[in-house]
C-alpha cells in the first residue's frame, strides 16, 4: 500500500539562492505578510523561506489538525525544494511548529527562535470554544476582536491600515483551515519534553502581550537548554509587526552567533559560523534575561504493547468533553464513587469513544439520541456541549433532536430542545 501524499504548503523566497535558509513561521489567522519589514534586512545574510498556513492568504484550503501535522507538511515542502537545513523563526502557532522541529527533527534545525510562543497556549477548552463559535458564526467576530489580542491599544489607535490589514487577514482565512489550526494548539502541550530541544533558542515576546506573555515566555526559558529570553517593551502579541525594528535585531543577532553546524555535512547548505554560548544576545537590552537552568532530560517511558484504557479514556474524554467538566467530575470523586469515574473513564472512553468503526460526529448523534430516549436532561446538556465541540453544527443537532421527536417521543424531544437550545445559545454566542 502506498503512502498517503503529503500536502505542501504555499511558500516564497528571498534573498540570495546560495545563503543559508532561515524559515519565517507565521501566526494563526496570519500570513506570509506579517513578516514583510524584517525581510529587507535578514536577506542580506539569508534565504528567507515564508509559508502561509493551509487556507491563510489563499493557499489551499487543506485543513491540518495537529502541530505534527503541519510540521510534516513543512518538511515536505522543503524537502522537495532540496531544503535539508535551516534556521527557524516561528510566531505563536508558528512557534509551536518550531518547538516540534526541535523535539522530533534536530539534524535538520541549525537554530531556533520563539516569538509568542508557549509550551501549551492557554487551555484546550479555550481553543475548542473558539472553534464552535467560528463553525457557528464564520470567523467575523473574531476577525472584530483580533486586533485587541495582538496589538497594544495605542498602535492599534495609531495605525488604522495596519489593523484593518489585520481585521481582513483574518476575515479571508478558511473557516474549516481556521478550526483546524485551533485543535492544532488544543492538543499541542510539551511541557514535559522542553529539556530535549537541543538547539540554541531565543525566546521573544511583546512585554504587553496578554495571549502568550513573559510568563509563558519564561517557562520556555526555564525549561529549554541554552534558551535566552528577550521582552519587547511596548509590544503586544504579533510583535514582529509592532517593533518590526526591534524584532529584526534580536533575530539577526541570535541567527549571526547561534548557528549551530551541521551534524553531516553532505547536506550542501552552507552555515555560519558558530560563536561561543556566552556571547549570544550578549548586547541585547537591560530588559532581556540571562538562560534559565538547565531542567534535566526527560526519561522517555517504556513503550508498551497495548496503551492502557485509562490513559486513552482520559485524553479522549478531555477532548470531548472538555477540561473543565472532566475536573470538576473528578474533583467531586471521592472513595464512594472514585471507582465509577475509574469505570467510566476506561470503558466508556478508552474502550468505546476511541474505537475507530464510527468517527466522533456520529458518537455524538447516537448518544443525543440514546439520552434523549433515557430522559437524562443534564447528561443531554454537556454532550450538546461535546457535539459541538465534535463538530456538529447547530443546525445538525436540530436535526438529531427532530429524529428523536419521531422515535422518542413528542414530550421527549420538548424537554431536549430547552436543554440543547440554551446550551448552543450560550456556546456559540462570540465574546466580544
Amino acid at each position: 500500500m502506498s503512502e498517503a501524499k503529503i500536502e505542501t504548503l504555499q511558500y516564497r523566497f528571498d534573498g540570495p539562492e546560495d545563503a543559508p535558509v532561515l524559515i519565517l513561521g507565521p501566526s494563526l489567522g496570519t500570513t506570509w505578510h506579517m513578516w514583510d519589514r524584517q525581510v529587507p534586512e535578514l536577506a542580506q545574510q539569508w534565504r528567507v523561506f515564508r509559508f502561509d498556513l493551509p487556507g491563510h492568504g489563499g493557499a489551499p484550503a487543506y485543513p491540518a489538525g495537529s502541530v505534527a501535522d503541519l510540521t510534516a507538511r513543512l518538511l515536505a515542502t522543503l524537502d522537495g525544494l532540496g531544503v535539508q537545513r535551516f534556521g527557524y523563526a516561528g510566531c505563536a502557532l508558528g512557534g509551536a511548529v518550531g518547538i516540534e522541529l526541535a523535539l522530533r527533527y534536530p539534524e535538520r534545525l541549525a537554530s531556533l527562535a520563539l516569538i509568542a510562543a508557549s509550551p501549551r497556549f492557554g487551555t484546550a477548552d479555550e481553543f475548542r470554544q473558539r472553534g464552535v463559535v467560528v463553525r457557528t458564526n464564520g470567523l467575523a467576530p473574531i476577525a472584530r476582536t483580533a486586533p485587541d489580542r495582538w496589538f497594544t491599544g495605542g498602535f492599534a489607535a495609531a495605525q488604522p491600515a495596519i489593523t484593518e490589514w489585520a481585521v481582513q487577514m483574518v476575515r479571508t482565512t478558511d473557516p474549516g483551515c481556521y478550526i483546524a489550526a485551533c485543535e492544532a494548539l488544543a492538543s499541542f502541550d510539551v511541557r514535559p519534553e522542553l529539556a530535549r530541544v537541543g538547539v540554541p533558542t531565543l525566546v521573544l515576546v511583546g512585554s504587553d502581550d496578554q495571549v502568550t506573555g513573559p510568563a509563558e515566555a519564561r517557562t520556555l526559558v526555564a525549561g529549554i537548554p541554552d534558551a535566552r529570553l528577550a521582552v519587547v517593551p511596548g509590544a503586544s502579541h504579533l510583535v514582529p509587526v509592532e517593533q518590526p525594528a526591534a524584532v529584526t535585531d534580536l533575530l539577526v543577532r541570535h541567527f549571526s552567533t547561534a548557528w549551530q553546524p551541521a551534524h553531516d555535512s553532505s547536506t550542501g547548505q552552507t552555515v555560519l559560523p558558530a560563536a561561543a554560548v556566552g556571547q549570544v544576545l550578549a548586547a541585547v537590552p537591560p530588559q532581556t534575561g540571562p538562560v534559565a537552568e538547565i531542567a534535566p532530560a526527560a526519561v522517555p517511558p517504556q513503550a508498551q504493547e497495548r496503551p492502557d484504557p485509562y490513559d486513552v479514556g482520559i485524553k479522549v474524554r478531555r477532548e470531548v468533553l472538555g477540561d473543565a467538566h472532566v475536573d470538576r467530575a473528578l474533583a467531586q470523586a471521592d472513595a464512594f464513587s472514585g471507582d465509577f469515574q475509574e469505570f467510566v473513564t476506561r470503558y466508556a472512553w478508552g474502550e468505546i469513544w476511541d474505537r475507530p468503526g464510527l468517527d466522533r460526529r456520529t458518537r455524538s448523534c447516537v448518544t443525543l439520541t440514546a439520552l434523549v430516549a433515557g430522559g437524562h436532561l443534564e447528561e443531554l446538556a454537556f454532550h450538546t456541549r461535546a457535539a459541538l465541540r465534535n463538530g456538529l453544527t447547530p443546525d445538525e443537532i436540530k436535526e438529531v433532536l427532530l429524529q428523536t421527536a419521531v422515535y422518542c417521543g413528542v414530550p421527549a424531544a420538548n424537554s431536549a430542545f430547552r436543554v440543547a437550545q440554551q446550551v448552543v445559545r450560550e456556546e456559540t454566542t462570540p465574546q466580544e
